[in-house]
């Protein structure tokens, strides 16, 4: 062997190993498929959208400080005031009206003034009320203008006003102290002096205008756990009407189905032997009744969601876009989650999309649940939403968002982490189709939808708020309720009113009655209400006009005014029914987008109830008004604590106008029966327990606008499947080594608790 051969074999020998280094070195790096992709800018928004943004703190700050100092009274915080003190309740973002925003938006004009509303009550007054303002412009306010009178057509009195927290804290007190006057008994039924049990409130609080007595449920409490389901059998009726707390008082007492005037006469008739008692032992942490605890060590890891090249959405402040749609989103700190100026491929399909509120009526035979009808709007839906668990409440990967409120408190708080955004593979086509006839192929296209996502924690309930935008140009709302269910002590004809769910514990039936507003601007405001449904027509078959035929055919029709637009609940409503613009689509049908409902709803309450008025938006699964400012929602927090006389009764917008080519507003009631079993301990879960509705283009387009999505599949029988240049299916396996780096697990959700109390627990 030569020299040259010699440095031939060396130099192969030394480029072998370089290409074995370098194969090494690379193992076990993402491949190129693995770079991040940012998402295609499918438009311009230069900050339009912050026309509907949240307050920030600073702004906050800013308008406490500015009525302070301009209101020419003295102002307590409101987490220490009393009854008879002023105090800031709340301050929200007063969104423009919708001639301006859409003037701003759309025509060029100038950018409305950004204003905030602020709530205060006024207790230290000769007139005690509530007084909402409009103060601004932001962010340095200048003046301020009542509007009560130009919302309410009068002064909101002081006794609709919700319960505070701080309010809620001196009723303990006082329950408290009538608790030590009946010390044998306490020992004797609950294993306690009365400081360790829990106290939960009911509402409304009263039978007539005027009235603050509220009903409230005892418990043993175990940390740990959720209390709801360990009643002790003791409820007690406290009356706090009057300014000064001297003189609240304790007014009836309930024990196994009997009635005392005061604890002192229950400890008497304990002492006199004239009581039966039923003594429950505390529970231990390890043993209670609903303890979420795990029972088990942890298995292997599920299926985790993740984008391989970083998400195909973008947020930016409070706008997020997706695949063609673009949407505002943000929290009112009452009735919740709020979208606006929803957008699919540049066109405004939806002016506001907002959860309105949520009704729980309760059955028992117990005081406190057969009186509860829960209008949690007035406790707060939005400032309720609670810090997500990453992971579980949402994929590991979505994008959390903080949500920041002022209320019963002159500092701002946050929900760190409350809202998230994620795109969802629902695991199901959107569509597809195997032609096995003729030509032979395969077409499809993953049903992938863009999530905003919000859970409020309401007492007891969960409610999973969801708001999905599909690749078909097609909005879907739906809400889920899990959490803990409500309970009584189970007594007597108990099982009229629920199932017993644990040894004193009766699961009590209710009602969950939900309300939205959508207005809905279908290729611009002004739309029409149209139905479809079908009927059937006997006709002789014309080939032969010797048989009969029961055919199918379309009834059209296009509803005139609001009155024939409100479809009582249990009535029959027509199955496609649309916002149809006066513009066709290519093939002449109007351009519209149809209203589809899913919802298991039952009379919300019985029309000759003197609180019926004040939830009369749940007379209707949908009701089609015109649109006006001084209609802007269908309820309010005042008729909580006062539903003979509501501040806001939704029936009086249904008042007959025309509906023809009109801005209108669909207002959208959903909800169901839940009678709790067995299954619902230690929790209810979300399967079956969830309802919901979608606005689906109708005509809108010219063709299934999800053509045109990237995300497409197609092949045929002659190509080669597993060709990744032929079928983007091909390309998933490298793709799959492209797991992100997750960032660590924290969770801060706790932090808030210290300072502000949870909705009526004590």
């Amino acid at each position: 062997m030569n020299v040259k051969t010699v440095l031939i074999l060396l130099i192969l020998a030394l480029a072998t190993i370089f290409a074995l280094v370098c194969v090494l070195l690379t193992r076990g790096k993402a491949p190129s498929t693995c770079q991040h992709q940012p998402p295609e800018q499918e438009d311009t928004d230069d900050g339009q959208s912050l026309v509907f943004a949240d307050l920030t703190p600073e702004e906050m700050v800013q308008v406490v400080r500015y009525l302070q100092g301009n209101l020419g009274v003295q102002l307590v915080d409101a987490s220490r005031a009393k009854p008879s003190d002023n105090c800031i309740a709340s301050v929200d973002v007063q969104v423009p009206a919708k001639a301006e925003v859409l003037q701003f938006l759309d025509g060029g004009g100038a950018r409305p003034p950004r204003e905030a509303l602020a709530v205060l009550y006024f207790g230290n007054q000769p007139d005690p009320n509530v007084t909402e303002y409009v103060v601004g412009p932001l962010p340095t306010p200048v003046y301020h203008r009542d509007v009560t009178v130009q919302k309410y057509g009068g002064k909101v009195p002081y006794h609709r006003r919700p319960v505070t927290g701080k309010e809620y804290v001196d009723i303990h007190a006082l329950i408290q102290r009538e608790l030590r006057r009946a010390p044998r008994f306490l020992a004797m039924c609950c294993e306690s002096d009365g400081t360790d049990l829990a106290i939960l409130t009911t509402a409304p609080r009263g039978f007539k205008s005027g009235d603050r007595a509220t009903w409230f449920v005892l418990f043993h409490n175990v940390a740990g756990t959720g209390y709801y389901l360990s009643p002790v059998g003791l409820e007690v009726l406290v009356e706090h009407r009057d300014l000064h707390m001297s003189r609240w008082q304790l007014r009836q007492v309930f024990y196994n189905g009997r009635y005392f005037a005061s604890t002192g006469d229950l400890e008497d008739a304990f002492v006199a032997n004239l009581l039966e008692v039923v003594r429950i032992k505390k529970p231990r942490a390890e043993a209670v009744l609903g303890s979420m605890r795990p029972r088990h060590p942890p298995g292997s890891p599920g299926p985790l969601q993740y984008e391989p090249q970083g998400p195909r959405y973008s947020v930016r402040d409070n706008r997020v876009t997706f695949q063609g749609w673009s949407i505002a989103f943000g929290m009112n700190p009452n009735s919740g989650p709020r979208l606006f100026d929803i957008r699919y491929r540049g066109e405004r399909i939806v002016y506001e999309l907002s959860l309105q509120e949520a009704l729980a009526l309760y059955g028992s035979n117990c005081p406190g649940g057969m009186s509860t009808r829960y209008l949690d709007g007035s406790f707060g839906i939005g400032r309720f939403a609670y810090e997500l668990v990453r992971g579980l409440d949402c994929p590991y990967t979505a994008t959390y968002v903080d949500r920041h409120y002022l209320a019963e408190s002159e500092t701002p708080k946050t929900n760190q982490n409350s809202l998230c955004i994620f795109e969802h593979d629902a695991a199901i086509p959107l569509r597809r189709h195997f032609s096995d006839l003729q030509s032979l192929y395969y077409g499809g296209l993953r049903k992938n939808m863009l999530v905003i996502r919000a859970v409020s924690t309401l007492i007891n309930y969960d409610y999973i708020w969801d708001f999905m935008f599909h690749g078909s140009g097609a909005v879907e709302v739906r809400v889920h309720a899990t959490g803990y269910i409500s309970s009584s002590f189970f007594y007597g004809r108990g099982i009229d009113y629920g199932n017993r769910v644990g040894p004193h514990t009766l699961g009590t039936m209710h009602l969950h009655h939900i309300h939205y507003k959508v207005d809905l601007d279908v290729d611009g405001q002004l739309n029409s209400l149209e139905t479809q449904d079908m009927g059937y027509e006997l006709v002789k078959e014309p080939w032969s006009m010797q048989n009969t035929i029961e055919r199918p055919y379309l009834r059209r029709e296009r509803l005139e005014r609001e009155d024939e637009a409100a479809f009582p609940l249990n009535a029959p409503m027509p199955r496609y029914l649309s916002f149809a613009s006066p513009n066709p689509n290519k093939w002449g049908h109007p351009r519209s987008y149809r209203i589809q409902i899913t919802s298991f709803a039952g009379e919300h309450l019985p029309a000759s109830s003197p609180m019926e008025r004040s939830i009369s938006w749940g007379r209707y699964q949908l009701a089609v008004t015109r649109r006006k400012e001084e209609e802007p929602t269908s309820t309010s927090i005042y008729n909580q604590n006062d539903p003979w006389t509501p501040t806001v009764a939704f029936a009086d917008f249904i008042n007959n106008e025309t509906i023809t080519n009109k801005d209108l507003v669909a207002w959208i009631s959903l909800g169901f029966l839940h009678v709790p079993h067995a299954e619902d301990v230690p929790n209810t879960v979300t399967v079956g327990n969830g309802v919901g509705f979608f606005l689906r283009p109708y005509n809108y387009f010219d063709e299934d606008p999800s053509v045109d999505s990237p995300d497409s599949i197609y092949f045929s029988s002659e190509q080669d499947a597993g060709a990744c240049g032929a079928n983007p299916l091909a390309c998933l396996p490298p793709a799959a080594a492209c797991a992100p780096r997750l960032p660590p697990f924290r969770y801060g959700g706790f932090l808030n608790l210290s300072l502000a109390l949870p909705p009526g627990g004590l």
